[in-house]
């Protein structure tokens, strides 16, 4: 009788360790580790033939580890990712195959918005456009990277002309014209612009090419009244109409997209149509190519 109490006293204690036990592992923060990856010139010394598929290895162990994280903080356990690790991973896939695009995909994604490293995904955007060389997507990428997160106006129309004569879409040479006028580099869009002029067969995508062209030229010209300005005063002008009365403007410029020039409060010559044709009224939904560089300033 005794012996049966006992036992039947030590069931039901394993079975409160062990309902214990499961409550706490369903429960307890799992550490999800991604690790150390290896240098890519060690691994690809190694792999050899098979480098290619241990590049794809890496960039799915990469999305792996960021999906299960993932789904930790939908569970609401916030575990820190390796973020360093992350991106050795995705760069040591990338110089064992430099033609895996997931790797840029991802990079794109991951390291730009969430980290703010755009700066290091330029990076790898660059030595992939070595070997991929006549990808747009890559220095579309890049191009948006640098004007977007870097401010680098320069670098980010050099990017879109390189997209835009790769891919043949207007869109990325109105970008890279307009990122140069950004830069103060508008003499360098207006050359750029002469050029896809002379080469466009489209009836309509030349005449939008001639529009923005027309208003660059507008722009210089301003440019160049404003510069003279400034060697005799020691501020600049209040509006561009002194600058017509000061004999340096043969007429008060007209902004070809019908808006109207102006000197902003840094000394830089703007418009306010932004060099984008304004929306007709009755097709407010439908929103012009031409319209889309300048949709959010």
């Amino acid at each position: 009788m005794k012996r049966s109490l006992f036992l039947a006293l030590l069931i039901l204690v394993l079975i409160s360790v062990t309902r214990f036990q499961v409550d706490w592992l369903a429960e307890r923060p799992i550490a999800v580790k991604l690790g150390y990856t290896p240098a890519a010139e060690v691994q690809r010394l190694l792999a050899g033939e098979h480098r290619l598929a241990l590049s794809e290895m890496s960039v799915i162990r990469v999305l792996f580890y960021f999906g299960s994280l993932v789904d930790k903080w939908r569970n609401q356990i916030m575990l820190p990712p390796e973020y360093f690790n992350m991106y050795k991973t995705v760069e040591t896939a990338v110089k064992l195959d430099p033609y895996n695009m997931d790797a840029y995909y991802f990079a794109q994604s991951a390291f730009t918005w969430e980290v703010g490293r755009a700066r290091e995904v330029n990076a790898l955007l660059d030595y992939g456009m070595k070997y991929r060389t006549d990808d747009w997507y890559l220095p579309y990428f890049a191009g948006f990277n640098a004007a977007f997160f870097l401010q680098d106006y320069k670098q980010a129309a050099q990017y879109m002309e390189r997209a835009a004569q790769l891919s043949g879409n207007p869109l990325f040479a109105k970008l890279a014209s307009r990122y140069f006028y950004e830069s103060g580099r508008t003499q360098l869009g207006i050359a750029y612009l002469q050029g896809m002029v002379e080469q466009e067969r489209d009836p309509q995508q030349k005449r939008a090419y001639k529009l923005r062209l027309d208003a660059l030229v507008v722009t210089r010209t301003i440019e160049d009244a404003l510069s003279e300005w400034r060697q005799d005063h020691d501020k600049d002008p209040q509006n561009i109409a002194e600058l017509y009365s000061a004999g340096l403007l043969a007429q008060i410029p007209e902004d070809p997209y019908g808006g109207e020039f102006f000197i902003d409060e840094e000394g830089k010559v703007r418009t306010t149509s932004k060099f984008a044709l304004a929306r007709p009224v009755e097709n407010t939904q439908q929103q012009t190519l031409d319209e889309i560089p300048e949709a959010k300033e």
